[in-house]
């Protein structure tokens, strides 16, 4: 994850959550927006149980990780 995917809560185009009980390491989100998301070691999203700001630049592969994840674990709020 790069310090520019994330953006300071007054430059963010929305918000992406991840629910830490429905993430069932399928990596489709990861895969689709690798500059936001990242896996850990047993293949689960790293951020879940997070809410992270999102740049307008990212906005796209927060969308795009969010449509990807077959258990909905994953969702972005347009601010």
């Amino acid at each position: 994850m790069t310090e520019e995917s994330i953006a300071t809560a007054e430059g963010a185009a929305g918000s992406l959550a991840v629910a830490q009980g429905k993430c069932q390491g399928h990596g489709r989100c990861y895969a689709v927006a690798p500059d936001l998301l990242t896996d850990d070691e047993e293949g689960f999203v790293a951020q879940a149980g997070q809410v992270l700001p999102i740049s307008v630049a990212l906005a796209e592969q927060a969308r795009a990780a969010a449509d990807a994840c077959p258990e909905w674990a994953i969702d972005y709020r347009v601010s």
